[in-house]
């Protein structure tokens, strides 16, 4: 997302491999390349099938915040379920289409609750620090470890996933469209201030959409790797009184301090005419 950030876990390797299911490869042919979610394995037919799949993704999100993508196994997903790992490959082909669901569900509660929550009738810097302050609740909602695990795996562009001989899923290229999904709401909000003078023009909208999440995956990592602890109220407000002025359309501080002076000036003839 832009700035420098603090190290974040080193990178996948960049040669393509065909992963097994837990993750190790055994080959070396390049996968084609695609920028959607990898397609379940089976759809679930029936309550039981589709309870299954929920629970299957509820403890998968627990196991990779817990033990971070390298770490968590198919097998203790399985285990915690009492389940067999079979049961878990009926469903999803392995971990990293497993990881990719996880990350996938997760992104749409935040967007959900960008889109459901924004106040769209405020000032367009109320509905950014809206945006900020609601980014920053949920991805620590849960602890830093699923917050982790979407800012690295993020960072691992050359990560491949292949489903089969014929049909591959580059991981990289799914992550870069759900990150595309992630960041619309708030693309949305800049292009709507832009035409409503409030956001500056003469910036494409991605250097603006970078300016903003940069900082705040900056101040993620510093709680996950240096533990600081941060007040998500005051920290989205900070975060948007240093950023609002850059954002804003160069006249937008002349034009509110104008409309400041005709409200005082307003206000006075007011009190005047009263006192009379």
């Amino acid at each position: 997302m832009s700035p420098p950030a603090p190290s974040a876990p080193s990178s996948a390797p960049s040669a393509p491999v065909h992963p097994s299911r837990d993750g190790a490869s055994t080959g070396n042919n390049a996968a084609p390349s695609a920028a959607s979610l990898p397609t379940q394995r089976r759809s679930p037919v029936g309550a039981k099938a589709e309870q299954r799949v929920r629970d299957i993704l509820r403890e998968s999100r627990a196991v990779f915040a817990e033990r971070g993508y390298e770490r968590a196994t198919t097998t203790e997903i399985a285990q915690r379920l009492g389940i067999s790992e079979a049961t878990v490959f009926t469903y999803f082909r392995g971990k990293r289409e497993l990881c990719m669901r996880v990350i996938g569900d997760w992104y749409d509660e935040i967007i959900d609750a960008i889109e459901t929550g924004l106040p769209r009738e405020r000032p367009v810097r109320d509905q950014l620090e809206f945006v900020v302050h609601t980014h920053l609740r949920l991805f620590l909602i849960q602890g830093t470890g699923l917050c982790e695990l979407v800012l690295s795996e993020g960072r691992k562009r050359e990560a491949t996933l292949t489903l089969s001989q014929d049909d591959g899923q580059s991981f990289g290229a799914a992550f870069v469209e759900l990150q595309r999904r992630y960041t619309a709401p708030l693309m949305d909000l800049l292009s709507r201030g832009q035409k409503a003078g409030e956001v500056r023009q003469d910036i494409p909208l991605r250097m603006l959409r970078s300016l903003v999440f940069g900082p705040m995956e900056h101040l993620l990592w510093e709680v996950i790797i240096a533990g600081r602890e941060i007040q998500v109220d005051r920290a989205a407000r900070d975060l948007v009184a240093l950023l609002w002025p850059a954002l804003q359309a160069p006249d937008q501080e002349l034009q509110s301090l104008r409309r400041l002076k005709a409200q005082v000036g307003a206000a006075l003839a007011a009190s005047e005419g009263a006192s009379r």
